[in-house]
């Protein structure tokens, strides 16, 4: 079939989503779309997209078919074919989610037909084999979207002559509800479709890219927050092996995923709220909600989680702060162990592994007010114990240690990046080193934005414009700051080059070896880049020990 969409129009209004900047800087991508005549061949039919600035760039492409009705809570299915070109002019469904601003970001509107993703190239259809990196979006388990401005890759793609794929897959309760226990076989892998949707993703890209200027066999996985903790997961999925062969995890280190017990929990949780019976016929009902009424009730399914997970004898995994409800399960045949513990998995031990954090991650989740500056040690200590749930004081003192002049405040902040988004993260790292197979190349990024006041600001996604290429659209502040240019073109060289070649290294910084559990070597990113040995080592062994790790 083809779409019904007028080119021209589309063409008229693309150019607001594409910025020049200043003349100083590095040549982003420019301004409008040059032809709307690109076409490429898909498993499924042709497909036309557009040009931008000379890249082009073609949307909504769909690897897998409605994951509605009857199919909902089923492994995915593979799209239909069309015949003539179908339009890829515009991005897709975003999967259906709770707003959490999705939409204020310009992305589409939601739909379960939400199995797309979107290519971004220098050339389709040529011979030439270019390194694909495949962007999984943030948002936990949750929430996001593969189309959200700031994530865009026509920049990425064109200054490095590489392909950029982003995609959408389920969420939440629609990607991760695991009703075996309560529905029989049929939903035996119902607990993973979210995840076994990215594989289904990867698979196109396997048989497809090639069509797009990409080489199948130099695919790097990459992703930030809940993206970089699909990394980690992917990297523990049989079904998944083969289908890349690099890995970057930024501020997502995941050591375990929800068991089975828990998950079962959950799904009761699910039918208890929905006031429907837990057997096969109650799920029928679930799968024939309008997806609007479901992701009402997937967020009261979320409150009550959120509230009463201990109370049910749940286990809140190694993941993040306040495990997100739907997060991925282990299975035994998805998902068959912990992803990471209590060691590296083996099936991508040769997997080459960039990972790393930003140095005041907490500081989006807990914004500095006139009252928290003002922190006093004492509250200081009761914010610590509420957050590690053990005496705070050895840990105090181990940041006190390293930062001696910080204010109450800000050592919090220090403190509560590190529980556990740092410590996991190099945990990881170092599980990844242990098998001795491939290297783990770990940084910190402590750059800090200007923007919302610019106090202790290298937070959580301050790295991913400057990854993209995009720091145009990143901040009306960063937008006019040089150094900000300087640093992205540094920042994207690393995990270009570490695209290509499995190691980040690139003239543009200095030496970055990789890492080691001896030595723990450590890029971190500025305005002026340096490579540490074991930064702050006396708040992570303090760390490592409230957390449990082996230091």
């Amino acid at each position: 079939m083809d779409n019904v969409f007028n080119r021209r129009m589309f063409v008229k209004g693309v150019s607001a989503l594409f910025a020049v900047p200043p003349a100083n800087c590095f040549a982003h991508v420019a301004i409008a779309a040059e032809n709307d005549n690109v076409v490429a061949t898909t498993s499924y039919g042709k497909v036309r997209g557009f040009t931008v600035g000379g890249t082009k760039v073609f949307k909504g492409i769909p690897y897998g078919d409605t994951t509605a009705g009857r199919n909902r809570f089923l492994p995915p299915k593979k799209p239909a074919s069309w015949t003539g070109v179908r339009d890829a002019l515009a991005f897709g469904h975003t999967a259906p989610q709770m707003s959490n601003g999705v939409r204020k970001s310009g992305t589409p509107e939601q739909g379960e037909d939400c199995l797309v993703l979107n290519v971004y190239t220098p050339e389709a259809g040529d011979k030439n084999k270019r390194p694909v990196m495949v962007w999984l979006h943030p948002g936990g388990f949750i929430s996001g979207s593969g189309s959200v401005p700031v994530e865009n890759g026509v920049n990425l793609a064109h200054n490095h002559n590489l392909v950029i794929v982003s995609l959408n897959h389920r969420l939440n309760s629609f990607g991760a509800t695991y009703l075996g226990e309560i529905a029989g076989p049929e939903f035996a892998l119902s607990g993973n479709v979210g995840m076994q949707d990215i594989v289904a993703a990867l698979q196109w890209v396997r048989e497809n890219i090639r069509h797009f200027g990409g080489d199948p066999d130099m695919v790097t996985i990459f992703g930030q927050s809940g993206g970089g903790r699909k990394v980690a997961t992917l990297m523990a999925m049989p079904d998944a092996r083969g289908l890349f062969h690099r890995a970057i995890v930024e501020s997502g280190a995941m050591l375990r995923s929800t068991t089975r017990e828990d998950a079962v929990r959950e799904a009761e949780l699910m039918m208890r709220v929905a006031q429907l019976q837990p057997n096969l016929d109650g799920v029928r009902e679930l799968q024939n909600l309008p997806f609007q009424k479901l992701i009402e009730l997937d967020a009261a399914v979320q409150k009550a989680f959120q509230a009463n997970h201990s109370a049910m004898g749940m286990k809140v995994a190694l993941t993040e702060p306040g495990m997100s409800w739907a997060s991925p399960m282990v299975d035994g045949k998805v998902l068959p162990n912990h992803p990471w513990d209590p060691r590296g998995p083996e099936l991508s031990a040769d997997i080459p592994l960039m990972i790393g954090t930003t140095h005041t991650e907490e500081t989006l989740f807990d914004r500095p007010t006139p009252e928290k500056l003002a922190l006093t040690e004492a509250e200081l200590k009761e914010r610590t114990a509420k957050r590690l749930g053990v005496n705070p004081d050895p840990v105090i003192a181990a940041f006190r240690q390293i930062y001696p002049d910080l204010s109450p405040w800000d050592l919090y902040i220090l403190i509560a990046s590190e529980h556990p988004r740092g410590a996991y993260a190099r945990e990881l790292a170092k599980r990844k080193v242990l098998q001795g197979r491939a290297p783990a190349y770990v940084y910190r990024f402590d750059w800090e934005t200007p923007e919302g006041g610019g106090h202790m600001r290298s937070e959580h996604g301050v790295e991913v414009p400057f990854v993209f290429e995009n720091i145009k659209i990143a901040g009306p502040l960063i937008s006019k700051m040089p150094e900000a240019y300087a640093l992205s073109e540094k920042v994207s060289a690393s995990w270009v080059a570490f695209a290509r070649t499995g190691n980040p290294n690139t003239p543009k910084l200095p030496n970055w070896p990789a890492y080691s559990v001896e030595r723990r070597e450590t890029m971190l990113f500025n305005n002026e880049c340096k490579v540490e040995q074991d930064p702050a080592k006396p708040a992570r062994l303090a760390m490592e020990k409230v957390l449990k790790l082996s230091s």
